[in-house]
């Protein structure tokens, strides 16, 4: 384990600390009992002890038991003060590490068919999905439990907020499962209440999309930004005519949408699954730093490049007394027989895995972007989604991202087993965000009364 960079605060230190109306501080690792789900918006970056062995919070149906046992966080998150993937820690509860209970009583959190706001290709019912067993587990942390989301409170938390997701189509997928589950709460569902921002032309030309949820005066906007850094064009003119010479990807500099969110209130970052495309491995006469061009370099340093602008860029340019900092782990895939271009497939899948000894090798990706995070100023809460994504191969779209799997054609179609169907899994990605904002603010009332 790091060292710590300062000393631990104490109570009445940490106690001063929540006057953020989001109650937002330094806080963001899974070891505090009491502040555990808070820690989003806590501001301690440190690491302490409880003196009790188990902790209670109740808001309204709902309550969080924090146990005290001890457990290898293999997955928990990371702070700016310490990396915990390695250690153990005692009297805590990682939210990220549990399991997938079944549950038939289970309801999603919007029926599907119910949310026009939907892509087709994360639409499975749309494209005629019949078995749904999938949608009946839950997930449950070792050692707590979570609420079950309740739209309304989280509208009533982000009053007058902005909610940014910055990345690829996986935090696509991640911002409708939001979008979806806060407009399926509201009485008046009518245009007039919660409409689309980014329906004009010129904001989807620039890869931003944003919901405008009237009554509340918040907004859930999502801007595309697969590698978080530049994609570059060299373009060549012949005359009159200009042509593609050659696309990079400058390491060196964030991507120019960086203006379309970098005061928001909160922004979830992610990226990963396109640092695995062809053209990005193979690395070659691709990754650009200044003029040079680099005839031949490793992905998984081309990556910690990338990731250090982004850090950077944060670090300068992030308000943290106003914005808070997410960063969505890597979401896992189950392509079988081949990748998502070479036949791979998941169709078929009906239940998830139970057995920890098949899920996957812990991503590569994931493991230097825990590196960066560690050594940012700026407070960044980990949604290390990774392992909880593993287990469910049976959550893809895989033939029915689009209508028309039964045809002809269906045998030969790319199946999808990257994202998942909508509703589905991304939503209790958005239901453990839900929980840490709902602890943080049941904390403060409790330590304002």
């Amino acid at each position: 384990m790091a060292c710590l960079k300062k000393p631990l605060l104490t109570s009445s230190e940490l106690q001063r600390t929540l006057q953020h109306p989001l109650l937002r501080p330094r806080t963001h690792i899974l070891t505090v009992p009491f502040f555990l789900l808070s820690l989003f918006l806590l501001s301690a970056s440190y690491t302490t002890n409880s003196t009790n062995t188990t902790t209670t919070l109740t808001s309204s149906n709902s309550h969080i038991t924090l146990s005290s046992q001890s457990q290898r966080n293999t997955f928990s998150t990371v702070t700016a003060a310490e990396r915990t993937r390695e250690n153990s820690t005692n009297n805590s509860c990682d939210i990220f590490d549990g399991s997938w209970i079944q549950d038939d009583s289970l309801e999603p959190i919007y029926q599907h068919g119910s949310c026009p706001f939907l892509d087709d290709a994360f639409n499975c019912f749309k494209n005629r999905r019949s078995d749904f067993e999938f949608l009946k587990y839950r997930w449950k942390p070792h050692g707590c439990e979570i609420p079950r989301f309740d739209g309304l409170k989280m509208l009533n938390m982000l009053r007058g907020k902005r909610v940014v997701f910055v990345g690829d189509s996986l935090n696509r997928n991640m911002w409708q499962s939001l979008v979806c589950a806060l407009r399926s709460s509201l009485k008046d569902k009518s245009k007039s209440r919660i409409y689309q921002v980014s329906g004009r032309r010129e904001f989807r030309i620039q890869g931003f999309f944003s919901f405008k949820f009237k009554d509340y005066g918040c907004s859930i906007d999502f801007v595309k930004s697969p590698f978080l850094v530049q994609e570059w064009k060299v373009l060549r003119k012949d005359g009159a005519s200009v042509s593609l010479q050659r696309e990079t990807l400058r390491l060196d500099m964030i991507q120019a949408s960086k203006s379309l969110y970098h005061n928001a209130d909160i922004i979830i970052f992610n990226t990963g699954h396109w640092w695995n495309h062809d053209k990005t491995k193979n690395g070659r006469n691709y990754f650009q730093e200044g003029n040079h061009v680099y005839e031949k370099l490793q992905v998984s340093e081309a990556l910690r490049k990338a990731l250090k602008t982004w850090a950077k860029w944060v670090d300068s340019k992030v308000d943290s007394r106003k914005t808070r900092v997410f960063f969505t782990g890597f979401s896992a895939s189950h392509y079988k027989g081949g990748q998502w271009n070479s036949g791979g497939k998941c169709d078929g899948e009906r239940q998830p895995i139970t057995n920890e000894s098949y899920l996957g090798a812990y991503p590569w990706t994931m493991g230097i972007v825990e590196e960066v995070i560690a050594e940012m100023k700026t407070p960044v809460f980990y949604l290390n989604i990774t392992k909880m994504t593993d287990y469910r191969k049976d959550g893809h779209p895989s033939i029915y991202r689009e209508a028309g799997f039964n045809d002809n054609r269906g045998h030969k179609m790319v199946q999808d087993c990257s994202h998942w169907c909508l509703p589905g899994i991304p939503d209790s990605w958005n239901q453990l965000l839900y929980a840490t904002l709902l602890m943080a603010q049941t904390h403060f009332l409790t330590s304002t009364n």
